[in-house]
């Protein structure tokens, strides 16, 4: 197939746009390659795409309509994965213009171009920051989401909402992926492994929020990029079953389809620095402090959903997936 990736030089765009290569699909990656984290970082996991007969870059902003409306019309994708997305919770309390742009403005140019291009599946990544106030564990996709917490969820939030009405109005079938705290070889510099990894190597406390009492839904990557093939080849369908009077939130009489990716197997926060600890043979010290504004003390995936129409289950350790994590870095960071 000829799909079109957004965000391919990100951390989640590059290991789809790798599997994706792998088994033979045509890649257009888009990017802006904006200065928001370490650009050569982006630069380096484009080197691993660009050697690809199939693969074709094009830096472009998606909040540019004209040009994503270019875009569409000459390549005329078959199928659209949206991860390009201005990222991060706590970044948000400090700049929101930035979330606006790329992730309302961003996405209702994919929604356009994905309708006049006649795409058949629109695959994008919401997120596990959706359920918000939401204390019920595991959260389901079934759940009401209306209590976000950060703008950034906010953001992602609407994007389900407006991909419905796309869903609705144009019978495009898509599909929203709510990812669970994904890590792993080339994450973000700005996420708690790499800073984590650095402090202590540097011997510099880590900050630890919530006092340590925090319980994440650690993904490794590679289980992030397998689910969304999983998804990305199964076509959201309608459901017969849908019942207005008591509405899904999960799905819908047009094709649309919401789903967890997570691990399925909450961590308590000291046990993932543990292991990372373990991993580098060096101890951390640890600085606690209260819990930030805009996060949450645990995060739990149901993915019953996921499963019964993929047959996929995310599955790699925290043990095993930090080890491949501290490896990288090493060759990454420290080889020089």
């Amino acid at each position: 197939m000829k799909v079109l990736v957004t965000g391919a030089a990100g951390f989640i765009g590059m290991h789809v746009c790798e599997r994706l290569l792998c088994r033979g699909d045509e890649v257009i990656g888009v990017d802006s390659l904006n200065d928001y984290y370490d650009v050569s970082l982006k630069e380096a996991r484009l080197l691993r795409l660009t050697p690809h007969a199939r693969f074709r870059l094009v830096r472009m902003d998606i909040a540019d309509r004209k040009s994503m409306e270019e875009l569409f019309a000459r390549e005329k994708p078959q199928r659209v994965i949206n991860l390009a997305a201005q990222a991060g919770v706590r970044y948000s309390l400090k700049n929101p213009h930035a979330y606006v742009d790329s992730n309302l403005v961003g996405f209702v140019n994919i929604l356009e171009g994905c309708r006049h291009a006649g795409v058949e599946h629109l695959v994008y990544a919401s997120s596990s920051s959706v359920y918000g106030g939401n204390t019920r564990t595991p959260f389901s996709e079934h759940d009401n989401v209306d209590h976000p917490i950060s703008l950034y969820a906010a953001t992602k939030k609407a994007n389900e909402l407006m991909a419905h009405t796309y869903s609705h109005l144009y019978r495009l079938p898509v599909t929203g992926l709510r990812y669970f705290t994904v890590y792993g070889p080339w994450g973000r510099p700005d996420m708690a492994p790499t800073l984590f990894a650095k402090a202590i190597l540097d011997g510099r406390p880590i900050d630890v929020f919530n006092h340590g009492k925090m319980r994440r839904d650690f993904t490794y990557i590679d289980d992030i990029a397998e689910g969304t093939l999983q998804v990305l080849d199964r076509p959201a369908l309608p459901d017969p079953l849908f019942d207005a009077q008591h509405p899904d939130p999960a799905r819908s009489n047009a094709p649309y389809r919401l789903f967890n990716i997570g691990n399925h197997q909450p961590v308590e926060l000291m046990s993932f620095i543990e292991a990372l600890e373990q991993a580098l043979e060096q101890t951390a010290q640890k600085n606690f402090l209260p819990l930030q504004a805009g996060d949450v003390p645990e995060t739990c995936a149901d993915i019953a959903d996921l499963t019964a129409v993929t047959g996929f289950a995310p599955a790699t350790s925290v043990k095993e997936g930090v080890g491949r994590f501290v490896e990288w870095y090493r060759g990454y960071y420290m080889s020089a």
